[in-house]
């Protein structure tokens, strides 16, 4: 594994959605795709900064922008109404890490579940049908090792006694585990086109210790962390390695990421899995109040079936 962009599958014809795409784990996923000849649909909440590192690519009409502010029910209802065509790939990528203090999504769920699992819930449920229709549809869900840090507790959305950064942050990567490997199993069961894989990228200089949503909501951690994480961490682009890994080759239902040093860098592989990362009934228990507090129901359906019945 750790495949260089030209060692990658041709994706010419393909088209795919990465959401947080304006920077870090999501720029060098996009650069990567549309190298490949992936058409790639930036989603950003901030589209000039989207339009930037879209130019910057150097990917040109490969390569186009899309707002969505994975903390909005309405902004993200309204990208997914707006796709039109099949889809072959949804990287969810985008995300908030540990901001100091408590906040609420503007549907008032704390803001790293609310943005990093039930965005990514709603817009994959929305999309679904038109990744069913390409025929080969995969959906790559961005989790982290600090998941391991996750417990039951993620069924309570964060919001269940006093706001502690860190742990809300791995309770909402358990989420993005449980919700990959569920939507897997629910894929097969359904005998659908569609593949549902995770990956992590180690600990990678990212904008994310940076970012006013999150760490860089503390003045000292903006300006010191991104300074820090660039002298002990992997690059951002060897850090999205897994996740093109898990976008391209990678087997249904794998999690993929760094094998040296505790999973932080290095070749990729098979990354460890957390018991409750592993439980299904947690997982099943997680999808049924996600579908509650996002008032979306999944719809798995077959185009034969359909076609059929018609």
């Amino acid at each position: 594994m750790g495949r260089k962009a030209s060692q990658l599958p041709d994706l010419d014809g393909r088209t795919a959605i990465v959401t947080g795409a304006n920077s870090g784990i999501g720029y060098h996923t996009t650069k990567a795709l549309a190298a490949r000849g992936a058409r790639v649909v930036m989603a950003c909440r901030n589209v000039e900064s989207g339009h930037a590192a879209a130019a910057a690519t150097g990917a040109g009409d490969a390569v186009r922008v899309g707002r969505l502010d994975l903390a909005s029910a309405r902004s993200v209802g309204e990208f997914a109404e707006s796709w039109e065509g099949p889809l072959d790939l949804l990287i969810n990528n985008a995300g908030v890490m540990a901001p100091p203090k408590l906040g609420l999504t503007e549907d008032g769920f704390e803001k790293q579940f609310g943005t990093n699992h039930l965005g990514h819930f709603a817009l994959t449920c929305l999309l679904l049908p038109a990744l069913i229709d390409s025929g080969r549809g995969r959906v790559v869900t961005v989790a982290s090792i600090a998941h391991h840090g996750g417990t039951e507790a993620v069924l309570e959305g964060n919001l269940d006694g006093a706001y502690h950064p860190q742990k809300t942050y791995s309770n909402s990567k358990l989420a993005n585990l449980l919700f990959a490997l569920e939507l897997h199993r629910e894929l097969t069961a359904h005998s659908l086109p569609v593949t549902s894989t995770a990956a992590h990228p180690g600990v990678s200089a990212t904008g994310l210790v940076g970012d006013r949503e999150g760490m860089g909501a503390n003045r000292f951690m903006r300006f010191a962390g991104p300074a820090f994480v660039k002298v002990f961490t992997q690059s951002a682009a060897a850090g999205a390695r897994a996740v093109v890994y898990a976008a391209t080759e990678a087997d249904p239902g794998s999690y993929t990421g760094p094998q040296l040093f505790g999973e932080t860098r290095g070749r990729i592989g098979a990354a460890r899995l957390s018991s409750f990362a592993q439980d299904e009934k947690l997982a099943r228990r997680l999808w049924q109040v996600s579908e509650e507090m996002t008032g979306l129901h999944y719809e798995f359906w077959s185009p034969l079936t359909t076609d059929q019945s018609g």
